[in-house]
C-alpha cells in the first residue's frame, strides 16, 4: 500500500506523523507479532515506529532546506515491512516548509564603484539575496536606505527572481563626497516577515580633473652649510584632489636642457614622497643660495602637473680658518733700520662672510715690530723700535690671524727674520791697561804679552787686527823695540832690551775691525824690563888704571881703628844685583887691616910694627847677583913718619874731576828711576783695584 503523510520541518522529535495501524488496517496489538519495522531509504534515520501505539514518530528534527535544498517539493520515502504474511508498504512523507530562514546576502558588505563623471540613470547591479525557504517564505522585495544620489530599482527575471539595481539619480562629485554608504534590505513573504541586510559602499571613482597644487607655490628654506649628506631640506606639500593614479603625484626637478641646474648635483628629490635632501656637501663660500624648481605630475590620463619653487638659502658657519699670505719678506734687515721700516707685506683671507670673515692680525707685544693696516685684508709689518743684532741676531715672528666668528678660528704662521750686522760696535780690550814683564837681554822674538779684544759684531765687522802705535813717548820709536802679531795680538821683542838703559816701556796697542768704516780702540801695555846681573861692580874710588895699585900713606903712630881709606864702588844693576860687599882677598900673611863689609872702609886693625914699612892689600868688591860678579883694586899702604891723621888728606881725593861728577849723576838718576817705576806700579795696581 502507499501511505502519504506530511509534517512541518520545525517539529520536534517524537512528533506523530501518522497512524500506521489505522491507515494499514491492522490491529495495534498484532503489530509486534508481525514484527513491523521501518526501512528508510536514506542513510540518516529520521523516523521511528511506535509499535505500542501503532504510529510513525519523528526521530530527529527535519530541515527541509538541508534535505531538499531549493526543490519546490520535498518528500522522504520510507518502507514498512510486516511478516506473517510478509508485506511491504511504501510511505511518502512530505516535509512542509516553514519560514525559519531570513534572507541573506552573499556578502555582508557590497563594494561598488562609479566614476564621478557618470551620467544620471547609470545602473549598478546588485547581488541577489538568498532565502532557503520556498514559496511565500522566499524573498518578496528589496528596500534601499534614503540617498540624494541613488535609488533602488527591482527587475524580475523570467524565473521570478527579483533583481535589485541601484540607479544614479544625481550627478556625483568625488572631491565633495568620495564614498556613499547605503543599506540594502531583503524582505521575505513569510509571517512574520524576516529580512536580511547588506551594507552597500559606493566608491566614486576619480576623474583626473584636478592638477597637483603646491602649497605654498614659492617657499624659502634656511639651511646651515656643511650639514651632513642626506639631511632633509624640506618635504614638498603638494595636494591633488583626485585619487588613485589621478592623485598619485610624482616629483622631478625642472631644469633646462641647455643649462641644467647645478642644484641637481647637490640635492636629491624623492620622486614618490617629495622629500628634498642634500646629496653633497654645501659650501656657503661657493654659493650662498640655490633656486630649485620642482615639477609635480600626476598619473592620470591625460596627466596634469603643478610647479613648486624652492629657494634654499645657506647660513654661513665659521668653517674656514683664516689664511695668512706672506707677500714679501725683507730678510735680512739691517740692525740700524729706522723705526717704521717695512719688513714684510702680509695678506689675509677668510672665505667666510660677515663676522666669520672679519680677520684680525696679532703678533707678540714684546717684539720690536708692529702691524700696520695698508688697506682691506693687507697689512705691513714694520719696525717699532731700534734693532740690535748683538742682543738678538734674529726673530721668530709668529703672525696669528683670528676671525670674529663664534667659535673663533685662528691660524698662525711663523717666519724667521734675520738681522744683518752693521759695524756699530768698536772692538774692546779686556783691559785698557795691562802689565807685562820681560827679562833684559832676552833674544829678539821673545813673546812678551798677548792682548785680547772682542767685537760683538760679526763677519768682517768682527775681524780684528792689532798694531802698535808710535806715540813719541820714547826717544826711539817703540816699533824698534817691539812688534805685534796683527792676528792674535801677541807682542814680541824686536831686539834685546837693556834694563840699565830702559826699565819700562809704554806700548800703545790699537785694535781695528774690518768694517766700513773701521772702528778701533786702544790699550796701553806697560812692559817692565826685569834686571839681570849683567854688570860687574865698578870701583869709583880709588880710581887707578887697570894693572896699577893705589898708594896710601898712614902715620907711623896710627892707632888701631884708624881709617886708612874708603873704597867706593857702584853697580849699574839694581836690586839684589846691586847690593855690594867688600872683602880682602886671602893672603898668606896676616895683615893688620880690616875692611868693613858694607861700607868699604879700610881701618887699621892693630898698630904697625917698625919693621913693617908697607902692606899690599887686594880689596874685592862683589855684588849679590846670580852668578855673582866682582871687581878688585890693589892698595899699597906705607908708613910715614910725618903723616897726620887727616882723613881728607889720606883720601887724597881731587876736587871733583869730571869723571867723578858723571858717576855721581848716574847714581842719582838710577835712584830716581827706581822711585818713578815704583810709583807707576803702585798707581797701576791702585787703578786696577
Amino acid at each position: 500500500a502507499q501511505l502519504h503523510y506530511s509534517v512541518p520541518e520545525d517539529r520536534e522529535p517524537g512528533f506523530s506523523v501518522g497512524d500506521l495501524a489505522k491507515d494499514l488496517g491492522v490491529e495495534v496489538r498484532s503489530l509486534a507479532a508481525r514484527n513491523l519495522r521501518l526501512v528508510s531509504e536514506g542513510v540518516q534515520r529520521h523516523f521511528q515506529v511506535d509499535l505500542a501505539a501503532g504510529v510513525l514518530l519523528l526521530d530527529s528534527r527535519l530541515d527541509r532546506e538541508a534535505l531538499c535544498g531549493q526543490s519546490p517539493t520535498c518528500s522522504l520515502h520510507l518502507q514498512l515491512v510486516m511478516e506473517n504474511p510478509l508485506q511491504l508498504h511504501r510511505v511518502e512523507v512530505d516535509v512542509l516548509d516553514v519560514n525559519d530562514n531570513a534572507p541573506q546576502f552573499p556578502k555582508p558588505e557590497v563594494l561598488l564603484e562609479i566614476t564621478e563623471v557618470a551620467n544620471p540613470g547609470t545602473r549598478l547591479p546588485l547581488e541577489v539575496a538568498e532565502d532557503p525557504d520556498m514559496g511565500s517564505n522566499s524573498i518578496s522585495t528589496y528596500e534601499l536606505s534614503p540617498s540624494k544620489h541613488f535609488a533602488l530599482s527591482i527587475n524580475v527575471r523570467g524565473d521570478g527572481v527579483k533583481m535589485p539595481e541601484i540607479v544614479l539619480e544625481k550627478a556625483l562629485d568625488r572631491e565633495k563626497v568620495p564614498v556613499h554608504h547605503l543599506t540594502l534590505t531583503a524582505l521575505d513573504g513569510g509571517n512574520p516577515v524576516k529580512s536580511g541586510t547588506a551594507r552597500v559602499t559606493i566608491h566614486v571613482l576619480d576623474a583626473n580633473d584636478n592638477p597637483p597644487v603646491c602649497d605654498p607655490p614659492i617657499s624659502k628654506v634656511l639651511l646651515e652649510e656643511n650639514v651632513p649628506v642626506g639631511t632633509l631640506v624640506t618635504k614638498l606639500n603638494v595636494t591633488d584632489l583626485d585619487e588613485g593614479p589621478n592623485g598619485d603625484v610624482e616629483y622631478s626637478f625642472k631644469t633646462s636642457n641647455n643649462a641644467p641646474g647645478k642644484f641637481t648635483k647637490l640635492f636629491s628629490l624623492d620622486a614618490r614622497t617629495g622629500e628634498i635632501r642634500t646629496k653633497a656637501p654645501l659650501d656657503y663660500e661657493e654659493s650662498s643660495a640655490y633656486e630649485i624648481a620642482v615639477r609635480a605630475r600626476d598619473k592620470g590620463s591625460p596627466a596634469m602637473e603643478g610647479h613648486c619653487h624652492l629657494r634654499v638659502e645657506l647660513i654661513d658657519i665659521n668653517d674656514n680658518s683664516p689664511e695668512i699670505l706672506l707677500t714679501s719678506v725683507s730678510s735680512p734687515v739691517q740692525e740700524d733700520a729706522a723705526p717704521g721700516t717695512v719688513i714684510a707685506l702680509i695678506g689675509v683671507k677668510d672665505s667666510d662672510s660677515g663676522d666669520n670673515g672679519q680677520v684680525h692680525l696679532q703678533i707678540a707685544k714684546e717684539l720690536p715690530f708692529k702691524l700696520v693696516s695698508s688697506f682691506k685684508e693687507h697689512f705691513s709689518l714694520v719696525t717699532s723700535g731700534p734693532l740690535d743684532r748683538e742682543k738678538a741676531s734674529g726673530y721668530n715672528i709668529t703672525v696669528r690671524a683670528v676671525d670674529s666668528g663664534s667659535p673663533q678660528r685662528a691660524t698662525q704662521k711663523t717666519f724667521y727674520l734675520r738681522i744683518a750686522d752693521v759695524n756699530d760696535n768698536a772692538p774692546n780690550f779686556s783691559s785698557p791697561f795691562d802689565t807685562a814683564h820681560v827679562q833684559e837681554n832676552s833674544l829678539p822674538g821673545t813673546s812678551v804679552f798677548s792682548v785680547s779684544a772682542s767685537d760683538p759684531d760679526e763677519g768682517s765687522n768682527a775681524k780684528l787686527s792689532y798694531s802698535i802705535l808710535d806715540n813719541g813717548m820714547q826717544d826711539v820709536p817703540i816699533s824698534t823695540y817691539f812688534r805685534i802679531d796683527q792676528d792674535n795680538g801677541t807682542i814680541y821683542t824686536v831686539r834685546a832690551l837693556d834694563y840699565e838703559q830702559d826699565k819700562v816701556f809704554q806700548v800703545p796697542v790699537e785694535v781695528k775691525d774690518a768694517g766700513s768704516p773701521a772702528l778701533s780702540s786702544t790699550a796701553v801695555v806697560h812692559v817692565f824690563v826685569l834686571d839681570e846681573n849683567d854688570n860687574a861692580p865698578s870701583i869709583v874710588y880709588p880710581s887707578v888704571p887697570k894693572g896699577s895699585a893705589f898708594h896710601q900713606a898712614i902715620p907711623a903712630l896710627a892707632e888701631p881703628g884708624y881709617l886708612v881709606t874708603k873704597i867706593v864702588a857702584v853697580d849699574a844693576d839694581s836690586g839684589h844685583n846691586a847690593w855690594l860687599s867688600y872683602q880682602l882677598q886671602g893672603s898668606a900673611e896676616a895683615l893688620p887691616f880690616q875692611v868693613e863689609r858694607r861700607s868699604g872702609e879700610i881701618r887699621l886693625a892693630q898698630a904697625l910694627r917698625e919693621s913693617e914699612d908697607s902692606h899690599r892689600l887686594v880689596v874685592e868688591v862683589r855684588d849679590n847677583g846670580t852668578p855673582s860678579l866682582s871687581a878688585s883694586v890693589v892698595i899699597v899702604i906705607s908708613r910715614e913718619e910725618n903723616s897726620v891723621q887727616d882723613f881728607s888728606k889720606s883720601l887724597d881725593l881731587p876736587q871733583s874731576s869730571p869723571e867723578d861728577t858723571n858717576l855721581t849723576l848716574y847714581l842719582i838718576i838710577s835712584l830716581v828711576s827706581i822711585s818713578l817705576v815704583s810709583c807707576v806700579m803702585f798707581g797701576l795696581v791702585a787703578a786696577r783695584c
